[in-house]
């Protein structure tokens, strides 16, 4: 018969938690849309006493040092994208990290030329 410990904890995988135990059973956010490509950055703020992290937010924070997309967040620390996106929004709300000011759409190439630069990159 197998102990509990055998059931739960894998040789080489570690420890088994389940999504939802990372995010405190929530499966949504409350509010705050980070879609795969949002810019996200450390605020440099200390959490307040009363704020307590997961192993995992900490490891999220310490990540977006460096400007970071909830994408390569997720690829980096090898969690579901919708439990990053729950993570990170907790630490938005702590105040910790921040949206990087996204361009503006006058800042951005016309279409035309894009699909012209496509279209000479498949020629080649």
């Amino acid at each position: 018969m197998e102990t509990p410990r055998e059931r739960w904890v894998g040789r080489e995988a570690g420890p088994v938690v389940r999504p939802y135990a990372m995010t405190r059973g929530r499966t949504r956010t409350r509010g705050l849309v980070l879609d795969l490509v949002t810019v996200l950055v450390a605020t440099g703020r200390a959490p307040g006493e009363r704020v307590w992290l997961s192993r995992e937010q900490r490891e999220l924070l310490e990540l977006c040092r460096r400007p970071s997309t909830p994408a390569d967040l997720a690829s980096e620390t090898d969690l579901p994208f919708r439990v990053v996106q729950i993570l990170l929004e907790d630490l938005h709300h702590y105040g910790l990290i921040e949206e990087v000011q996204q361009a503006r759409p006058a800042d951005r190439p016309d279409p035309r030329l894009l699909m012209r630069v496509l279209d000479e990159l498949r020629r080649l």
